[in-house]
């Protein structure tokens, strides 16, 4: 069933094909203004956050690649669901036979793979035409690097399940749909990889859950860090964001008063 719902998420989004085409046009161009600013910002200060210059160019690639399939700024199911929320739709999921997290993480799982394949491999591969990058030719790298991939898309919908589940109490997603874009974008890495904030700051935002998204799948690509280290840590933080949405929305549907009806 979990299965037949990531399939009816990936069609869906795959009937929206000028919405793709303008999505990767868009990731095309913002990626071209990022990867001239980063090498700009590596000629002054070569080797930072230890990157040379071809991996900081497979870092912007890498990320335009990944924002829709991740929705590093939002705008996965989440949105589909607060709505739900709001308008009391949701009460039609719960008495659905299915789990109301499993549903939605298929869904998004759905969701993510046509985002990756429709609007994320095109950019990806117009920035390793256009300049060099640092990709690896192993073959178990690019293994683990799928499996930091599928660890980092539970991660990023655990963070977004929970912030959906807020408007059962909030009623209104908007602020906080605004604070996770906030945080999303600075925290995964999508302005900065997080290696180049020093001190004690940057380990913090190495530590959130956010890093599992871009920073930690972008270092297995790479090179720069271990696999089973990389793979531990998002495993960790998918389990505990997945454990505290099951607790929320255990604690939201105790007693759900139905909005609009």
């Amino acid at each position: 069933m979990y299965l037949a719902v990531a399939v009816r998420g990936f069609r869906r989004y795959a009937s929206y094909r000028a919405a793709t085409v303008a999505g990767v046009f868009t990731n095309t161009v913002f990626g071209l203004i990022l990867v001239y600013t980063y090498l700009a910002l590596w000629d002054e200060r070569p080797d930072l956050g230890g990157y040379d210059q071809a991996q900081a160019v497979t870092y912007v690639w890498l990320g335009q690649c990944l924002f829709a399939a991740l929705a590093l700024q939002g705008g996965g199911v989440e949105q589909e669901l607060m709505e739900r929320i709001r308008t009391g739709e949701i009460a039609v999921d719960l008495y659905r036979p299915a789990d109301l997290q499993l549903w939605w993480l298929a869904s998004d799982l759905g969701r993510g793979v046509f985002q990756l394949l429709g609007r994320g491999v095109v950019p990806f591969l117009v920035g390793g035409l256009l300049f060099p990058t640092a990709l690896p030719t192993r073959f178990d790298v690019w293994a683990s690097f799928a499996v930091a991939l599928a660890l980092a898309a539970v991660v990023s919908f655990a963070i977004r399940y929970l912030v959906a589940l807020s408007v059962f109490w909030l009623l209104d997603g908007t602020g906080v749909n605004q604070a996770m874009m906030i945080l999303g974008v600075f925290f995964s890495g999508m302005v900065l990889p997080l290696n180049v904030f020093p001190g004690g700051f940057g380990e913090v935002a190495r530590a959130l859950p956010w890093a599992a998204q871009l920073q930690v799948p972008a270092d297995v690509l790479m090179g720069e860090t271990g696999a089973a280290g990389a793979f531990a840590f998002q495993a960790v933080w998918a389990v505990a964001l997945l454990a505290a949405g099951r607790l929320v929305q255990s604690a939201a549907t105790r007693r759900v008063v139905v909005q609009g009806g």
